[in-house]
Parts: C-alpha cells; structure tokens; sequence
C-alpha cells in the first residue's frame, strides 16, 4: 500500500512540475509566466516611392535605408515600388501591386500619396499604411472623413528646424543667405519660413545686417535652368544657400562648387554625400527631421503587435525634451561647422530654450516670407520657373 500512495505521489509531482515547466498556473496564481513571449506578428514590408527615387539622397532614400535596415536585421520581407509615373493612379497600383502580393505593412513618404491612401486605406483594413508627411488636411482635401484606424501618418514640425538652421547660420557669421525651396508645399513652406524666422532672430541678437534671397524651384530636382539660377545668386554675393526640396539641393551644390559657396541641407544630414560630390566643406549644417526614427518606432510598433496605439492617427512631431538628440527635428551636432561665434553647447541652449517655450516659432504658411523681415532684408522672388 505504501508503494502504491508513494507511486501516487511521484506520478503528481511530476505532472505539477510538467505543468510549470510549461508556463502553467496553480489555481488562483494571476501572475504571468516567467518565459511567455509575445505572438509571433506575421507581416511584411512595401514602400512606395513619390516624386523621386531611392537614390535621391533625401526623403525617399532615407525611408527606404531606414525600412530596409529594419527589416534585414528582423528578417522581414521587404520590397519597394516605384510608380510608373507622378500620378495618383499610378500610387494607387503600386500599392495595390504590393497588396496583391502578400505585403501587409505599407510605408509612403510624402503628401503625394493623400489621394492614393484615401483611395485605399478603407477598403484594405486588414492591411496597415504608415505614412510620412501626409496631413490631416491633405487626406481630408482627398476625400477622407476621418483617419481609418489601418492608417498612422508623422507630419514633422519643419520650422523648428528650419529656424535651428536660419539662426545658426547667422550666429556662425554668414550675412547673405538663400533659401531654395522645391514646390511650394505646406512642409517647404514651413522650412523657409523657420529659416527665415532664425536668421531674423540672430541678426537682432548680433546687429548683423542680413539679407536673404528667397525663391521656389517650383521642382523637387535640380536640372540646368535652376543652376543657373544658383550661378546668379552666388555671383551676386550670396554665402549659403538652404536648398529645400527633394533633389533640388543639386542645382545649389553644383552653383556653390564653382564659387566656394556654402549650403545647407534638408530633412537629413547631407553633409556626407554633398561634401564627397562637390567640394569638402561645403555644408554648413542640415535641417533634419526624423524620418528614419520614425519609421522604425512604427516598424518595432507593428511588430510586437502594438499597431493600434498608432492607428487612426496624425501627429506633429517636433521636440521631445530640451536635448537636441532626443528631438525629432535638429541639427546634426557631428557635422555642423560649429565655430566659436556659435558652438554646440551655443546651439544645445538654444534647443533648450524652444523646448522650455522661451522661443517660439510661427507655423503660419499662410504669410508672405517677407513678413518674417523685421531685422532681416527678405528678397522674395516667388517661382525660379
């Protein structure tokens, strides 16, 4: 008898500790299990590319490199697409194409893709769409009443930055500036009229006397015509020149070259690839916004499952906290041309001091650049072409 109670016991304890080997619980334990680890996500990846290429060295590249990165390193599927041309039709097929062959996770950089997401996004809601610098206004102008659920787009406060870049600018001692905008778009617009707002700022502060040349390429490339644009203001005195707009920053470089100009560039830290094409040391700083980080976050989101704290939503993103590396738009701190007029920690305060609200800076695109002129000379030549 006491062989077959002692049988029985052993057979129990076995089967208890079968049953917590396997993340099991005692009656009344409300604890989770040690090892659980979350659902497996099953997705992958398309981008879909708008004006320009993965090779444009600015918005389209940086969202392709960040997506890529991502999905190499969690082994993801990953695919980009290219429209056939710059048409609406055109987006909604390549989007379409991506969905028809199996990519759930959808990423679009630019306003461009307004009128293709409110073409897909609702009849897709097994699909996400992760979009970059598409406002509530420009999906609401392309028919869509309200943000689906499936859809998240970051829209970037761009005058900060752009303000960043203006008052550095003029801090580190230049007088004659530029501002090369692509299409006059709401996020260019935003860019020039920061920049506009920091060089007025720093020129107050250093009783500089400034004066900016301020025009649209009315494109976001570079091409002969735009350059001989560039050729005429860096002739005429012009020391940097903030090209602002997709691969439009080509026509400055190129102009810049033959002087020994300067230039500053935009939405990512161009320093790297400008410098190594046209001359070492020829940008000054760049207006960056954070693209890749964003992308990753949505990514990272998606794939823990964590969509829905994103879906359904636009939002601003700008400064987080008063370190500037923390921020979702800044200045590259490893390759602006800090000096001792104006250094990193010059620039680290003045982060500081639009955080705390001690700065502010004007969002309204629908002024005139030259109501930004109260310390600065504002030339505003509207459309190059």
């Amino acid at each position: 008898m006491k062989k077959i109670i002692a049988l029985v016991l052993a057979l129990v304890l076995a089967i208890s500790l079968a049953a917590c080997a396997k993340g099991g619980k005692t009656e009344g334990d409300t604890s989770a299990a040690p090892d659980a680890t979350p659902a497996k996500v099953d997705y992958s990846v398309a981008m879909i590319t708008d004006y320009g290429d993965i090779t444009d060295q600015s918005f389209n590249q940086t969202t392709y490199e960040a997506c890529k990165e991502f999905c190499d390193a969690n082994s993801v599927n990953f695919k980009y697409y290219k429209p056939a041309s710059d048409s609406d039709e055109d987006r909604v097929a390549m989007i379409e194409s991506a969905i028809d062959e199996g990519f759930n996770v959808i990423v679009m950089p630019g306003y461009a893709f307004a009128k293709a997401i409110a073409s897909t996004a609702p009849n897709y809601a097994d699909v996400k769409f992760v979009a970059l610098d598409v406002s509530e206004y420009d999906l609401t102008e392309a028919g869509l009443t309200e943000i689906p659920a499936n859809l998240y787009s970051a829209v970037y406060k761009e005058e900060l930055c752009g303000y960043m870049a203006g008052y550095a600018a003029v801090k580190l001692g230049y007088s004659k500036l530029g501002f090369l905008g692509g299409m006059a778009v709401p996020a260019v617009i935003r860019y020039g009229y920061g920049f506009l707002q920091g060089a007025d700022a720093a020129a107050a502060e250093a009783g500089a006397d400034v004066s900016v040349k301020y025009a649209y390429g009315n494109q976001f490339y570079g091409d002969a015509d735009i350059t001989a644009a560039m050729d005429t203001w860096y002739k005429d005195g012009t020391e940097v020149v903030f090209a602002c707009g997709g691969g439009i920053f080509t026509s400055a470089a190129e102009a810049a070259a033959k002087v020994n100009g300067k230039v500053i560039g935009v939405d990512v830290d161009q320093a790297g690839i400008i410098d190594g094409t046209y001359g070492e040391g020829m940008t000054v700083t760049s207006a960056m916004k954070g693209l890749a980080p964003t992308v990753k976050t949505l990514l990272t989101a998606i794939s823990e499952d964590k969509f829905a704290d994103y879906g359904g939503k636009v939002e601003a993103l700008g400064l987080v906290s008063g370190n500037p590396e923390e921020n979702y738009v800044q200045l590259p701190e490893a390759s602006t041309q800090f000096n001792d007029k104006f250094s990193a920690d010059d620039y680290k305060a003045l982060v500081a001091d639009m955080y705390s609200g001690k700065i502010t800076v004007s969002d309204d695109i629908t002024a005139s650049a030259a109501d930004f002129g109260k310390n600065i000379k504002v030339d505003d030549l509207g459309n190059l072409k």
